[in-house]
């Protein structure tokens, strides 16, 4: 499973672009620009970026805003929330407890470990109203206030409170 990117007749070695062996395009910078400064990239041909819809079609706003619109804005690609949808969903916002040690130094780190039982369950047994619980880890940021810079769940509804924590996240939550 997963998508690839179709660049093979696209002639883009005639352009200086450099691609990756998988055909995708590594963007150095945030700005979605290619290894050729006027040639940009969105969507599922970048390298190392989430293969998205909603996340493209966003990339691609904000690129033309910049472009056409003096604007500034660039996409941000670690605060998006996405969720698996298995009977038990798992979501995730921000970083992975690896990825905020590397980016903020492991001694910066508060990790939260929740385990806690949904109220739907709470009355039907058959729903893991008996010993089955559910799981959070949350990812703060000591240095800043203990900011939450990543959330995981598995649980049920967890792309509904992924969400709902993404606009936390971006917000400046603490743990409080």
């Amino acid at each position: 499973m997963g998508r690839y990117a179709l660049t093979a007749n696209l002639g883009l070695a005639n352009t200086g672009v450099v691609l990756e062996k998988n055909g995708k395009i590594d963007c150095k910078n945030n700005d979605e620009q290619s290894s050729v400064p006027h040639i940009f990239a969105i969507g599922d041909i970048l390298h190392g970026k989430l293969e998205l819809t909603p996340v493209a079609i966003k990339a691609g706003m904000l690129l033309a805003y910049r472009l056409f619109g003096g604007r500034t804005e660039l996409m941000d690609y670690t605060n998006v929330p996405t969720c698996v949808f298995t009977p038990l969903e798992y979501g995730a916002c921000g970083y992975t407890e690896e990825e905020a040690q590397k980016h903020f130094g492991a001694e910066n780190i508060s990790v939260y470990h929740i385990k806690f039982k949904p109220l739907e369950w709470a009355y039907c047994k058959e729903l893991g109203g008996g010993k089955r619980t559910c799981y959070t880890k949350v990812v703060t940021h000591k240095a800043d206030n203990k900011r939450v810079v990543g959330f995981h769940i598995c649980a049920p509804n967890a792309g509904e409170i992924t969400q709902g924590i993404a606009v936390g996240i971006k917000c400046g939550m603490t743990k409080e």
